[in-house]
């Protein structure tokens, strides 16, 4: 399996095209979330996946400080085949990307709660109250690089 870090700038047509419809898949359709999943951040991130010869199987965008938050963010973190890794791997390679490429040393992020668990394996802190974003709910959660 490949893995893949580009800048917004840096996709091809097909590459956006394949992100932009697994993400829709997983975040609207399987979550049934009526929501804008197409947003202005994807132009300020980094665009991280991992991909094999039938197309992208987990992905994930590092979003530039003082666009989500002051810090450096990661979202829309997914992966097709569940249960052997995959979401692992790709969080882990998100938070290299975070600290080598845009020399983070904080990450925040709002995970949806029933993540919690999966987000703290890698470090992330819970540092608010469950609310809810789109009808799910979130909670915010930081990682601080300088720590790990």
């Amino acid at each position: 399996m490949d893995l893949i870090v580009k800048r917004f700038e840096e996709l091809s047509t097909e590459e956006l095209y394949e992100i932009l419809q697994i993400r829709v898949a997983v975040f609207v359709v399987e979550q049934n979330c009526a929501y804008q999943e197409i947003d202005d951040k994807d132009g300020y991130s980094y665009h991280v996946f991992l991909r094999d010869n039938t197309g992208i199987k987990a992905y994930l965008r590092v979003i530039d400080g003082g666009v989500s938050f002051e810090e450096v963010s990661i979202g829309r973190v997914l992966t097709l085949k569940r249960g052997c890794g995959l979401g692992n791997k790709i969080l882990l390679e998100g938070i290299e990307v975070a600290k080598d490429r845009m020399k983070a040393d904080r990450i925040k992020i709002e995970a949806q709660s029933y993540a919690k668990g999966f987000y703290a394996k890698a470090g992330f802190k819970q540092v608010s109250e469950e609310f809810l974003e789109d009808g799910i709910p979130h909670i915010q959660m930081v990682l601080e690089i300088s720590n790990r």
